[in-house]
């Protein structure tokens, strides 16, 4: 795009990375994504490319193989490749967020074992909190991790596991009551189990079960499943930092910079429907002229554009706060609940301007549509959003009376 969701201040190194993803985007997502979403299709051929781009490693540290990029570098990187097909941006954010965690959180022995096969794309990460019954509600996780001498036997069911078939390596989130006594706070008898598995579906590893697909409204080629945990036993140098009782504190810095990438994801969809609308008004014809050229499609193009704008600085703003070490939650929320919001309205707007050629599956913005919805529930809905939000602010402007 000329105009709109540029960013200031960026690196000739980050420039130059942007432009490559971006340039990929045109030449080998664009041109498929379509096709491939019709047919539920993993984009194989696609995902190969990425690797070869350097983009699972792309914020792991040089020293295990990766580039050591910030935040900010990785989530503009998304947002292209969103504006592109929401799905491959989900192939890749599960994956980033096993690869933070366990940079940020991982015992040495972890970190030298995965990242700098995470950082080629050799192992694939994906993390699992949701269950059937849970929802919003973390601190409900009945999933259970018992200890078992130098193992922990794991047991229950997750939802909603994206990259579950095609991961081999699950970052599943567990209640470990050892050491932690009755009528401790549900959120610090938590722990995260790091879960090795072969790729595929049905028995991966004795005691783990990925039953299959989720047939879904939208998001399609991405693999969302379930996962079933029955006596599934690991080493105990398999808790994340090795100690049990952490679990929740960091699946929450995960599901943080997640939230900056489900931004992204929002601003790139948005990008790419104000693209398809702008276009579209500028070749349909109504009445002897463009209806780009009547004033009710230049309100609604206006509004889009302002839209993408807003939620692009607001993206941007919070991922730089995570790269300076700052506490981003605020930041964080705030983005991904206007992105997801905006992008959900800047789609619904280009679907209108398509007229009944956006109900045709002939259409990109047909795709698009069924997507957006999928940004709302994401990494927490806008009401948990709310909430942080509200909490947040809260805490900063306590009134002194």
């Amino acid at each position: 795009m000329a105009r709109l969701a540029q960013t200031a201040g960026l690196t000739d190194v980050q420039q130059e990375i942007l432009s490559t993803v971006r340039n990929f985007v045109d030449k080998e997502i664009i041109p498929v994504a379509t096709e491939l979403e019709h047919r539920d299709e993993y984009p194989t051929q696609i995902v190969e490319g990425l690797k070869e781009l350097g983009l699972f490693g792309l914020m792991i540290p040089e020293e295990y193989g990766g580039l050591g990029e910030s935040l900010l570098t990785y989530a503009l990187c998304v947002e292209e490749i969103a504006r592109g097909w929401m799905s491959v941006s989900g192939i890749i954010n599960t994956h980033f967020i096993v690869a933070y965690m366990l940079k940020q959180h991982g015992t040495q022995e972890q970190k030298d074992t995965f990242l700098p096969r995470m950082a080629l794309g050799e192992v694939r990460g994906a993390f699992s909190m949701s269950e059937p019954a849970l929802g919003s509600d973390v601190s409900a996780i009945s999933s259970k991790g018992v200890r078992d001498g130098d193992e922990y036997v794991l047991d229950g069911q997750k939802m909603w596991l994206t990259n579950g078939g095609t991961s081999t390596l699950v970052a599943v989130l567990c209640r470990s009551d050892e050491g932690h006594p009755e009528g401790t706070a549900p959120h610090k008898s938590m722990t995260t189990f790091l879960v090795e598995k072969e790729a595929g579906f049905g028995e991966v590893r004795p005691g783990l079960t990925i039953p299959g697909k989720i047939d879904k409204m939208g998001y399609k080629g991405v693999d969302t499943t379930e996962l079933i945990m029955d006596g599934l036993r690991i080493p105990a140098n398999r808790v994340l930092g090795g100690t049990t009782g952490r679990g929740f504190y960091q699946m929450m810095d995960g599901v943080e910079v997640g939230r900056v990438n489900v931004a992204a994801r929002g601003c790139g969809v948005a990008q790419r429907a104000f693209e398809l609308g702008v276009s579209y008004a500028q070749q349909r014809h109504t009445f002897g002229k463009a209806i780009a050229q009547h004033q009710a499609i230049q309100f609604k193009l206006a509004e889009m554009a302002t839209k993408v704008e807003a939620a692009h600085a607001m993206m941007v703003n919070a991922a730089r706060k995570k790269d300076s070490g700052e506490r981003n939650d605020l930041e964080a929320g705030m983005a991904k609940y206007l992105a997801s919001e905006y992008c959900k309205e800047v789609v619904e707007d280009a679907f209108r301007i398509h007229g009944g050629y956006g109900f045709s599956k002939e259409y990109e913005i047909e795709r698009l549509y069924r997507e957006a919805p999928m940004l709302l529930i994401g990494e927490g809905t806008a009401e948990i959003q709310k909430m942080i939000i509200g909490r947040r602010l809260l805490e900063e402007y306590r009134f002194q009376g």
